[in-house]
């Protein structure tokens, strides 16, 4: 097999060396060989040491995305199905597979594809040409290993239509893979029942990575009276809703979320008690502070203030904000829960930013638990992209 050659420079491949997946396009020395982009290539240090190969791609920052270190190892489809097979092992030892990610990229050691599944349908999203090409053999091999535990797949969605496919010279791609079907799907998580659009709900149409910081709030919200912040589909809400909270308010700016909402709290016989507000959460909150309204529990799950290293500064603005302001809703006594879903957003740099957003409206912190995403969105150390969801629950108290 003749195959192209990257090198890296002298004293680059940093990442790479600790564990990572992608070489960028200034780590790189030379390209010896033919290829096209999205062909698999060899990776070789400066030395001409083998580090393994990947697939490449010269209209992307991320030049080359590694599939292997074994210097033997073809990507056939013997190792596609390998790949595959222990990543839904791995699903059925950690997490309730009825909905779940089933591929998380490359923490999955696939890099650039996404495979999520919602009770009986799939829904794909690719991000990176390399894999773009394995696409629907992925498909594939993941309703085969379905199929051995008795899994019928009824239908697969593509959504593969987020920006980041530009930066990789494709367009964006959504439709069904195979027959079409119904993409209202009804799911049942922690107890709570959703429908589920696969093809205009918000990425693969629903935030399964929060599954264990909602079922954890259960405990917390039972008789109390809770606002839910960036409520989306309502899922805090209506797990507030289940355990029992006295009455639950919902806010988010999207009049389609709030539909949403409302829809999944009449399936679950939520509505007397959830009820879904269209509202700007920032303009929102400071008008229930002045009317002195106060809460037992307060949740704040904003969308990613920051996509980029460049724009952490403002984004730490936005996160003192919104806690300064939740916060101050939050009875003496009550608790907070606090969450970023960027990983820019360091969880140091979180927590730095709650406690200056405390110490500014003149509250006391308790911490209850700090959770991360579902372990069904496993973190791989040293692919730092794919730790992202930091989750804080706090206890808030005056200054006495």
């Amino acid at each position: 097999m003749s195959e192209a050659i990257v090198t890296l420079k002298k004293r680059e491949g940093r990442s790479l060396k600790a564990g990572g997946l992608w070489v960028y396009d200034n780590e790189i020395d030379t390209i010896m060989g033919t290829f096209k982009n999205g062909d698999i290539v060899a990776v070789h240090d400066f030395d001409g040491y083998m580090m393994g190969r990947g697939f490449i791609n010269q209209n992307s920052k991320i030049r080359v995305r590694m599939m292997t270190r074994d210097k033997e190892q073809l990507i056939d489809h013997d190792f596609l199905k390998r790949r595959v097979e222990a990543a839904w092992n791995y699903r059925k030892d950690t997490v309730d597979t009825s909905s779940c990610r089933v591929i998380f990229g490359e923490a999955d050691f696939l890099p650039g594809i996404v495979v999520d599944k919602y009770e009986d349908i799939l829904v794909v999203e690719s991000l990176a040409l390399g894999i773009d090409c394995f696409k629907n053999e992925i498909v594939e091999l993941v309703k085969a290993c379905m199929a051995e535990d008795g899994i019928t797949i009824r239908g697969v969605y593509e959504r593969s239509d987020a920006k980041e496919r530009e930066k990789e010279g494709l367009r964006k791609v959504k439709g069904f893979i195979g027959e079409p079907f119904d993409t209202n799907v009804e799911i049942v998580e922690n107890g709570v029942h959703y429908i589920v659009d696969v093809e205009n709900g918000q990425k693969t149409g629903f935030f399964l990575d929060q599954k264990y910081n909602r079922l954890a709030m259960q405990k917390i919200c039972k008789g109390k009276r809770v606002l839910d912040c960036f409520t989306h589909m309502g899922t805090f809400a209506l797990n507030a809703g289940i355990a029992g909270a006295s009455e639950v308010t919902g806010l988010d700016i999207s009049e389609y979320a709030i539909e949403q909402a409302r829809r999944n709290a009449a399936l679950n016989q939520l509505e007397d008690t959830v009820h879904f507000r269209c509202a700007n959460v920032l303009d929102e909150l400071p008008k229930l502070a002045a009317a002195g309204v106060q809460y037992d529990v307060v949740i704040l799950d904003p969308p990613a203030f920051t996509k980029s290293r460049e724009a952490t500064k403002n984004a730490i603005k936005g996160y003192r904000e919104i806690n300064m302001k939740g916060m101050k809703l939050v009875k003496d006594g009550g608790y907070l829960a606090t969450c970023s879903c960027s990983h820019f957003m360091t969880q140091e740099l979180l927590a730095k930013t709650v406690k200056e957003a405390a110490k500014a409206v003149h509250k006391r912190l308790r911490q209850v638990e700090f959770r991360t995403q579902s372990p069904d969105h496993p973190i791989l150390w040293a692919a730092d992209e794919s730790y992202y969801l930091k989750f804080y629950i706090f206890q808030v108290v005056n200054e006495h």
